[in-house]
This record gives C-alpha cells, sequence and structure tokens, in this order.
C-alpha cells in the first residue's frame, strides 16, 4: 500500500546554521510504528535529493511518538548568508509530509482501522 505521510503524520520544521530539522510526529500512537519502520535515513535523503547535500541523522524519541531528522547541508550557508528563498528550513516539513511511502499489508491494518 502506498501512503502519503500527510495521512499519519504532521511535522514542524526550522534550521540550525546550514542543517535544516525537520520533527515528524505520528498523528496517533499506533502510526508511530510505521513511521519508524519505513522512514529511514536513506529514505529521507533519497526524498531530499537535490536539497540535502550533507548526511541525514535520526533522532527517536518514541515518548512523543515522533522522529527528528537533521539535513546536514541543506540550506545555503544557513539564514544569514544563503540567497535560498527557504534559507530557514520552513517549508522542509511539508516538503517531508509529501513523501510517499510503500508498506506492507500487517502495517496498513494499522492504517485501516
Amino acid at each position: 500500500m502506498k501512503l502519503q505521510l500527510l495521512q499519519i503524520a504532521h511535522a514542524r520544521s526550522g534550521d540550525k546554521g546550514d542543517t535544516g530539522n525537520v520533527g515528524l510526529i505520528a498523528r496517533k500512537p499506533e502510526y508511530y510504528p510505521i513511521i519508524q519502520k519505513y522512514v529511514t535515513t536513506e529514505v529521507v535523503k533519497k526524498h531530499f535529493e537535490g536539497i540535502c547535500h550533507g548526511n541525514v541523522e535520526r533522532f527517536e524519541m518514541p515518548n512523543l511518538y515522533a522522529i527528528n531528522f537533521l539535513l546536514h547541508n541543506s540550506l545555503g550557508g544557513g539564514g544569514t548568508v544563503s540567497l535560498k528563498n527557504d534559507a530557514q528550513g520552513k517549508t522542509l516539513s511539508s516538503a517531508m509530509l509529501r513523501m510517499v511511502i510503500e508498506i506492507d499489508e500487517k502495517d496498513s491494518q494499522q492504517i485501516k482501522g
């Protein structure tokens, strides 16, 4: 089953210098294991190809049903020196929520109810 992250999560984003920060939060506790399983650093790096020129780091926060991603070398140097329209990474969360993941049948049952 193909699933857009917007269906199971919400997100916030910002910056620290040239590093974009995206927090992905499950809409329901039962969606967290799906996000945890399918939204890997490799998948995020591929999704932000052409934007993220450095490594992607992932930090799990199971008590919040959230995962935080750091996208290194993504903001053209950061807010004060970047010529990018979004030098502070505020739109990265919207871009993350547009990501489509493919989940197996067993996991899709968590979404269907």
